[in-house]
C-alpha cells in the first residue's frame, strides 16, 4: 500500500520537473529570437571584425618612455615630447622583417618627406677670415756688417717711405777704416798685383759697400771713418731697433724695409674646407678699413701643413697694392664658391636625412613595392659636406628614396619595436614570427 504511494508521488514530481525544463527551453527561444540573437558563425565573424579594429587602432607612445601608450596624440607626462604613432601588425610576409610601414596618415602625423637620391657636381660656400700680410719676396733686413758706432740716423720713424740707395743711417768703424786702407795701398800695386788688388776691394764689396763707394775711397785716396747704410729696395720702415750713439755689432739687425706695393691676404681654412680648395679658385672678401667695397683675387698657394695648434691651413691670395690701401695686419673676411674637381656625378643627399652616432652614419630607405610607404635602416658611408647636402661614397644609388624629415621620429618606433635602429644597429626581434610595425 505504501510502496504504490511512493510511485505515484515520484512519476508527479518527474512530470513536474519535465514540463519546467520544457516551458524554460520555449521560453529561451523566444526571448533569444526577440532580442536579436545570432548564430554561431555571426559570432565568429563580429569577434574578427572587432579584432581588426583593434589591430587598426594606433598606439602613440613616447620614445623615451615606451610605457606611455595612449589612443590619442599628445605629449608625454614624463618628459614632455610629443608622442608617436606605433601599432601592432602582422607582417610576416615581409621579406626584411626590419621593414616599418606607415599609412599616409601616419606619414603626416610624423612629418615624414621624403627624397629622391640624386647625383650631380657637389658646391660649397666657404666662409674663410684672414689678414693681410707682407709680401715676404719683398722684404729686405738691413743688418751691421761690421761693428762701430751709431753717428748719424736718417730714419725718424718706423712707417717711413724710402727710395732705393737712400741713406738710412752713418756707423764710424776703425775696423772698416783699416779695410778702405788696404784698398789704397793695392790699388799701388794693381797692375804688379791685381789680385791683391781684387781680393781688397771684394772685401769691402762684402760689407756692403757698392762700387760707387769704393771708387769714391780710391779717387779720394784717403781712408774714411764713416760708412753709409743705404736702403737696399723702395719701400716702408717697418722695424728701426737702433738709435744714435748705439754701438753695433757685426749681424746686428738695424732696419727691415718692406715693398707694400704686393701684398698677400692670408686666409686660414680648416682641414674640413681643404677638398674644396684648388690653386687658381677665386675668393671674394672684403674689409672694414675699406666699408662698401668688395675685391677679388685668385689662389696662389696652399700650405702643405696644418698649423699644430690652431689646426687651419694658410690659403694665400696675392693682391696688387698700388696706392698702399691694403695695410698689413688689415682683417678681411672672404667666401669661395667651391666644387670638389673631378667629381661632378657624385651621390647627394640632404643633411636632414642622416642621423649621426659618432661612428655610423645611418639613413632609411623607402622599400619599392609595397602598398603602402615602409622603411628600412641602412647604414650609409659619407665624403665631405656639400652646403645642405653631404656626399655619399657608399650605401646609396641614384633613384632609390629616402626619409628627408622626420626621421628621428622612424628610427623611435624602429627602436621601440626591437628593429634596427640607430642605436640598435643589430635589432632585437623577438622570436615570435610576428613583428610589429607602425601603422594608422
Amino acid at each position: 500500500m505504501n510502496q504504490n504511494i511512493l510511485k505515484q508521488i515520484n512519476r508527479k514530481n518527474s512530470l513536474i520537473i519535465v514540463a519546467v525544463l520544457i516551458l524554460g527551453m520555449v521560453l529561451g527561444k523566444f526571448l533569444g529570437s526577440s532580442s536579436g540573437y545570432v548564430d554561431q558563425p555571426q559570432l565568429t565573424d563580429s569577434h574578427n571584425h572587432t579584432k581588426n579594429h583593434k589591430e587598426d587602432t594606433t598606439i602613440w607612445t613616447c620614445s623615451m618612455h615606451p610605457q606611455i601608450q595612449k589612443e590619442a596624440p599628445g605629449q608625454c607626462p614624463i618628459c614632455g615630447m610629443d608622442l608617436i604613432p606605433m601599432t601592432t601588425t602582422d607582417q610576416t610576409d615581409q621579406t626584411d622583417p626590419n621593414e616599418i610601414p606607415m599609412t599616409e596618415s601616419a606619414m603626416k602625423l610624423a612629418e615624414v618627406q621624403t627624397y629622391t637620391v640624386k647625383a650631380g657636381a657637389p658646391e660649397k660656400s666657404l666662409y674663410l677670415f684672414g689678414k693681410v700680410k707682407p709680401d715676404e719676396r719683398h722684404v729686405s733686413v738691413l743688418t751691421a756688417r761690421f761693428g762701430g758706432r751709431l753717428e748719424k740716423l736718417y730714419v725718424n720713424f718706423v712707417g717711413q717711405f724710402v727710395r732705393k740707395g737712400q741713406k738710412l743711417a752713418s756707423i764710424y768703424s776703425p775696423e772698416l777704416n783699416t779695410a778702405q786702407q788696404e784698398l789704397l795701398d793695392a790699388a799701388k800695386y794693381k797692375n804688379e798685383n791685381p789680385s791683391f788688388y781684387k781680393a781688397a776691394r771684394n772685401k769691402l764689396k762684402l760689407w756692403d759697400l757698392t762700387d760707387a763707394q769704393i771708387d769714391a775711397i780710391e779717387k779720394k785716396d784717403q781712408p774714411g771713418f764713416y760708412f753709409d747704410v743705404l736702403s737696399p729696395i723702395t719701400g716702408t720702415v717697418t722695424h728701426k731697433d737702433v738709435a744714435i750713439g748705439d754701438y753695433v755689432k757685426k749681424g746686428m739687425s738695424l732696419f727691415e724695409v718692406v715693398n707694400l706695393n704686393r701684398v698677400w691676404v692670408m686666409f686660414e681654412a680648416y682641414e674640413s674646407d681643404l677638398p674644396w680648395i684648388n690653386n687658381g679658385g677665386q675668393i671674394l672678401f672684403t674689409t672694414q678699413a675699406i666699408p662698401g667695397k668688395q675685391f677679388k683675387g685668385n689662389i696662389s698657394y696652399i700650405a702643405p701643413f696644418i698649423n699644430p695648434t690652431t689646426r687651419v691651413a694658410q690659403v694665400r691670395v696675392e693682391m696688387s697694392n698700388p696706392n698702399l690701401q691694403f695695410k698689413p695686419e688689415m682683417f678681411v673676411n672672404g667666401i669661395l664658391q667651391a666644387k670638389i674637381t673631378k667629381q661632378n656625378n657624385q651621390i647627394l643627399i640632404p643633411k636632414t636625412a642622416v642621423l649621426w652616432t659618432g661612428k655610423r652614419a645611418v639613413v632609411y630607405v623607402k622599400v619599392a613595392n609595397r602598398q603602402q610607404p615602409t622603411f628600412v635602416y641602412r647604414e650609409i658611408s659619407l665624403g665631405p659636406e656639400a652646403g645642405n647636402f653631404y656626399v655619399v661614397t657608399k650605401g646609396l644609388k641614384t633613384g632609390e628614396k629616402i626619409a628627408s624629415n622626420g626621421v628621428f621620429k622612424i628610427d623611435a618606433s624602429a627602436q621601440l619595436l626591437g628593429k634596427q635602429s640607430m642605436m640598435n644597429p643589430k635589432g632585437d626581434i623577438a622570436k615570435t614570427g610576428k613583428i610589429a610595425g607602425m601603422d594608422m
